[in-house]
């Protein structure tokens, strides 16, 4: 794999400084253009052998390029912040905006490798790890994501020349250290897992390009090189071409599905239904406090019908817990700066540190509802989001976040009284408006699309809890009941 890094490529330094100029030119002319089309972003993974020139790489391309829309993305070790989260957390949060490049010095590669080589992940456990990497990148390209990776090798001597040749030179002698030099000890374990590494991820749509770190002026041009056709290709095209695996939506025989069989007439009486509210609040105030609580998190979601008492549910469940301990999160239509990014890149910045609650008031299940049904998005962007809103939750899920998912549902007559009484009254008539008596005429597409959501999100890390919602007093206590006897699964109480 390495074998074409290794037979000694150099571009002396007038070939460069001819070949230079031009490259420059057209990178700031690529640059502008991708910024002012604002279609895509650009990922350009510098990964490597130390030594090889990464930071090196990095400085030549501000060098080349307009700074202002290019940003380094560094990561070390994680903070507290991050740890408490998903380990993917903290690279959707830095994901650049269409229009803009981020070069990402240090990347999710770097852990996994790190971890597989002081013998901290055992090879399933990375394999594990190299699977949902690729799953993510292939969502990123789907998304219009343009994603270089750059590999920077050396070979064994030449890692050691390298680092003898910075180290006499005053102008650069800062760049090596202790650890640089204890770290050429590790070549031939980095070697091993870094060749799995690199197998298993270099896919069709997001291919590792292997580089020759030992001179400078190569490893410059290669890149730039790189970039520069791979930008100016992208900016050629009219549209995306997507990689979508998705099974179609089925057929159905007839109206019978998990919404149409739901018994919508049970009902709890007033005396009843304050006794139960109460049980179960003051059950769910217990568990957000117990010890076997403070290394996990809660994410709670909640989708329905226009109507379906969604708010009123929510506010029955933050009444039990501390104000500082819990959000709750409204989704609405996305603003400009989410717009500009994959569409899960709001809901996860959003994601709870241990010993939180975030609750979502409508979710990243508007892709699947009312992207599909609105024509928002493609057919084959919708189809494809459920196996990739699976694989998010099951992220959530594996990092410690308990997942719960409700769907509150009414029937088409409770809906129309519900309307017509916000109408009447002085503090709910926020509440309704013409995109809600439109929306009430898309019912069968709705309800169509919220069976298909079910069926193919419904996992038993995440599952979805359907509430008969015409009674709000026994939905309210159901999704109380719900929520604390999951937790109290999760937990182990």
């Amino acid at each position: 794999m390495f074998e074409s890094a290794e037979v000694g490529h150099a571009i002396d330094k007038k070939a460069f400084r001819k070949e230079e100029v031009t490259l420059r030119a057209r990178l700031l002319d690529a640059q502008r253009r991708l910024r002012d089309q604002g279609r895509f972003p650009v990922l350009l993974l510098i990964s490597g052998v130390d030594g090889a020139g990464k930071s090196e790489t990095l400085a030549q391309l501000y060098e080349w390029m307009d700074a202002r829309f290019l940003s380094t993305l560094a990561f070390t070790s994680p903070t507290d912040e991050e740890r408490e989260r998903p380990f993917m957390w903290r690279y959707w949060r830095a994901l650049p905006p269409r229009g803009r490049t981020g070069a990402f010095a240090g990347s999710w590669y770097s852990t996994p490798i790190a971890h597989r080589m002081a013998g901290e992940s055992s090879r399933v456990e990375l394999d594990r790890r190299l699977d949902e990497i690729n799953r993510f990148e292939a969502m990123l390209v789907n998304e219009g994501a343009l994603l270089l990776k750059f590999w920077l090798h050396l070979t064994r001597s030449g890692q050691r020349q390298r680092l003898r040749k910075l180290e006499a030179d005053p102008r650069t002698a800062w760049r090596v250290t202790k650890t640089s030099w204890v770290r050429t000890r590790t070549y031939d374990a980095l070697q091993n897992v870094a060749g799995h590494v690199l197998r298993l991820t270099n896919t069709s749509w997001a291919p590792w390009s292997i580089v020759d770190g030992t001179d400078d002026n190569y490893r410059h041009l290669r890149v730039g090189r790189e970039l520069l056709a791979s930008l100016e290709k992208r900016l050629g095209e009219k549209s995306v071409k997507k990689r979508v695996f998705a099974p179609p939506v089925a057929p159905v025989a007839d109206d019978r599905n998990v919404l149409s069989a739901l018994n919508l007439d049970r009902t709890l009486a007033g005396k009843k239904y304050e006794l139960e509210l109460a049980r179960w609040q003051g059950r769910l105030a217990e568990l957000a406090r117990h010890r076997a609580f403070a290394r996990r998190s809660l994410v709670l979601v909640f989708e329905g019908m226009d109507a379906a008492g969604k708010g009123g549910a929510i506010r029955r469940l933050t009444a039990a817990l501390d104000p500082r301990q819990f959000q709750v999160v409204p989704v609405a239509a996305p603003t400009d700066e989410e717009s500009a990014h994959p569409y899960l890149w709001r809901f996860w910045r959003q994601l709870p540190r241990w010993r939180h609650v975030t609750i979502f008031d409508r979710s990243w299940y508007g892709r699947v509802l009312v992207e599909r049904i609105e024509g928002f998005c493609a057919e084959a962007d919708w189809l494809r989001a459920y196996a990739e809103i699976n694989d998010f939750e099951h992220e959530l899920v594996t990092a410690g976040t308990i997942v719960l998912k409700f769907w509150l549902q009414i029937d088409r007559q409770e809906q129309l009284r519900r309307f017509k009484h916000r109408e009447k009254v002085a503090h709910k008539r926020f509440k309704i408006t013409p995109e809600d008596w439109r929306n009430r005429d898309k019912w069968r597409d709705y309800q169509k699309a919220a069976v298909d959501m079910i069926d193919r999100t419904s996992t038993g890390r995440a599952p979805w809890v359907i509430v008969p919602a015409n009674d709000k007093n026994f939905a309210r206590v159901m999704i109380a009941q719900r929520v604390v006897k999951h937790l109290e699964r999760a937990l182990r109480v």
